[in-house]
Parts: structure tokens; C-alpha cells; sequence
């Protein structure tokens, strides 16, 4: 959502329906969109297609968020189309087909990776042999560098924060958790984690000089301390199966001492110590339905803190919008309302596993069916 605008990607299949159980990568054709709606009306305001054949695991559409800046909109599809467009027309500006120029191969679940915009670069995800990750020229799309290399690219979105004095771009790929310099790509530190399936999913966190980084697999989670004087790093404590959290879905959050995710495995939102790793409290009463929460996987949450009232606004895959209080003593449900229906599958279940946005005393949620926007300014 910007400058009151809502945009979205979708994909419209052309062979058939996506029954949220097509996981085997057999190939769909269609249509893949970005819709620029009216924030006030929801009202179409243009549309960007283009047709695409998906050889995906899950080919049920785009993964990936729309960047927007400086009027400018940056998007990449599921299969690796790469595009700029002018946020107000949906004209192209430039665009790259990433795996037919960079000879690679889209990750196994699509290219997730949400295009970051710094300064005069934008970063996407390619993947192969150091080309991982790419800067292009945000103006013109011309390449400015490329490293890393990895069987496969992983899901990351890479971020840039400032620390030790200086601009560093944090990454996770499928073989390590990177802090680069942005300007030409060179590594200032690496530490080695390595996620099943190359599920390196979230983007790391960061709480004062500590990140975190956690994902799929087992003891695939480390706590770094970051130097202060220069970039460097040293590692503070990695998960075990009886401590830390492994999010799949959803992004985890910290604060106060505290690391709050949803894990993968046992489908619960579980609060960590940043001490130790150690386990404070779980629940999956806001990522389950009632009826899923004694068997269900990959149990989904998105959690989102509102800075003012010092609470979280959480956005269960049952489609309930949640307000809650979450500290190391528990977790504090304040209300809920049902929001929208999950139409996807996933595990016997049904699911919409959708981030949602909030912006203008608002969230916006989609489903499969529909986008609405809801009143929050009460």
C-alpha cells in the first residue's frame, strides 16, 4: 500500500484450477498479474500481464510483495520475471527474465524474495554460481554486481541496516547468513547455516546489536552478536530440538529479550529467551483453528507490532485478525474478529497464508477470492 494505492500480484490459471495439493511441480500456464488498486475504493486503477508457465512445487501464484519507490514499482514473479514499472501507469520501464539471462533455475517453491530498493540500486534473488544475489541499476535495470553461489537461491529478501558506522546488507542463503557491503557486493563476515530443502525463508532479525536467524531443519537456528567498531560477528548461541524457534511462514519478532515466531513443526506461537534460547511459553490459539491444533503442520501467524499501543496486531491462517498482548509471561488474547475465509490447502486444511498490510488505520487481506480492506482506527 502507497500514496493510496494497493498493489497486488495474482496468477490466473489458463489449464485448470489450483486445488492447494499440486506440489509435485507439474507445469501450469497462465496469466501472472500486478493489480494496482484504489486504496478509498478498491476500484482497478491498471493491471500489468504476462503469460508464464510454472514448474513449481505449489503453483498457486506469486510469492512475492511489491516494492514501491520513488513512483517506481519493483516486482518478481514466481518464475524470476524481474520487473520495474511506473507505479502510477503500470508502464515498463525495464525488465529482466533473471533465469533465462543468469542460465539458473527458479528455487524449487518460486522465487520469494521481495526486490530492495537503497539507494540507487535494487537487489533480487538469481541464484547459481556467484550470481545469488544481483544489484541492478533501479533506474535503468543495468547490472552493477553480482555474488554468492548456491545450489539453490533460497527465499530470502535482503535488507540493508546500519551497523558498526556503516550500511550492511544482511542475507540468508541456502549456505550461509552474510553480511555484505552494498555498494559492490563484497562479504564482510559469514556463518555457515544451512536449512533443509534450502528453505532459507526469513530475513534476519535485528534487536539492538543481536540478530537472529532461524529456519527449517534441525538446530537451524543461531543468535549473532554483532561488533559495534567494525563489521564483525560472533556467534551467541544455536537452537537445539529442545530450544529456539523455526519459522516457516512467517517472520518472527523481538523485543525486550524475547524472540515471538511461529514454528514450523509444532504449528505454535512460542516465545524464546534471546539469553539462551531457552523456551518461555507456547500456544497455537492464534495460528490454528480450533479443530487443527492436536495434528496440524506449518500452523501460520503473522505478527505485526503496533509501536503506540505496545501490542500485536496477529493475522491467523484461519482468516482471524487478532489483537493481542505477547510477553515473556505469555500470551494475551484481547480479541479477535474473522476477517476472511482460507481457501487454500495445506495438510488436510484449509489455509490463507497471505501477509496482509496495514496501512491508513487499516489491514489490508487477501485470499484467493478476494482483497478487502478493514477500518482498524477504532
Amino acid at each position: 500500500v502507497a500514496k493510496g494505492k494497493v498493489y497486488v500480484p495474482d496468477f490466473v490459471i489458463s489449464d485448470g484450477e489450483f486445488d492447494g495439493r499440486s506440489q509435485g511441480g507439474q507445469p501450469r500456464k497462465g496469466l501472472e498479474r500486478i493489480l494496482c488498486l484504489s486504496a478509498k475504493t478498491g476500484k482497478q486503477l491498471w493491471k500489468h500481464e504476462y503469460e508464464v508457465t510454472y514448474t513449481v512445487s505449489y503453483p498457486g501464484g506469486p510469492r512475492v510483495t511489491p516494492t514501491v519507490a520513488d513512483d517506481r514499482l519493483y516486482f518478481q514473479g514466481t518464475m524470476g520475471h524481474l520487473w520495474c514499472l511506473d507505479a502510477q501507469s503500470g508502464e515498463v520501464v525495464w525488465k529482466h527474465d533473471i533465469c533465462k539471462e543468469y542460465k539458473c533455475q527458479p528455487p524449487r517453491w518460486g522465487y520469494a524474495s521481495h526486490p530492495l530498493v537503497h539507494g540507487d540500486l535494487v537487489y533480487a534473488v538469481a541464484g547459481g554460481d556467484g550470481q545469488v544475489l544481483v544489484a541492478f541499476d533501479k533506474r535503468t535495470g543495468k547490472e552493477q554486481w553480482k555474488t554468492l553461489s548456491s545450489e539453490e537461491a533460497g527465499y530470502c529478501p535482503p535488507q540493508i541496516l546500519n551497523q558498526a558506522g556503516v550500511e550492511q546488507l544482511f542475507f540468508w542463503y541456502p549456505e550461509a547468513v552474510v553480511s555484505l557491503d552494498p555498494a559492490n557486493g563484497k562479504t564482510y563476515w559469514s556463518v555457515e547455516l544451512k536449512p533443509v530443502y534450502g528453505i532459507s525463508r526469513m530475513a534476519p532479525r535485528l534487536l539492538g546489536d543481536k540478530l537472529f536467524v532461524s529456519g527449517p531443519g534441525k538446530s537451524v537456528a543461531v543468535l549473532l552478536g554483532l561488533d559495534q567498531q567494525t563489521p564483525g560477528v560472533r556467534e551467541l548461541w544455536r537452537g537445539t530440538n529442545d530450544t529456539a524457534v523455526y519459522p516457516l511462514n512467517a517472520p518472527p519478532q523481538m523485543r525486550d529479550g524475547v524472540i515471538y515466531g511461529v514454528d514450523g513443526e509444532s504449528s505454535a506461537l512460542v516465545a524464546v529467551s534471546m539469553e539462551n534460547g531457552e523456551r518461555l511459553w507456547s500456544s497455537t490459539v492464534p495460528s490454528l483453528a480450533a479443530d487443527a491444533r492436536e495434528r496440524a503442520r506449518h500452523g501460520t501467524a503473522f505478527l505485526v507490532y503496533h509501536e503506540t499501543n505496545e501490542q500485536y496486531w496477529i493475522f491467523g491462517e484461519m482468516g482471524d485478525l487478532i489483537l493481542a498482548e505477547l510477553s515473556a509471561e505469555g500470551y494475551k488474547e484481547l480479541g479477535r474478529q474473522h476477517i476472511l475465509d482460507p481457501t487454500n490447502g495445506a495438510w488436510g486444511r484449509k489455509v490463507v497464508w497471505s501477509h496482509p498490510a496495514f496501512a491508513n488505520k487499516s489491514v489490508f487481506a487477501r485470499n484467493d477470492k478476494e482483497l478487502i480492506r478493514v477500518d482498524l482506527s477504532e
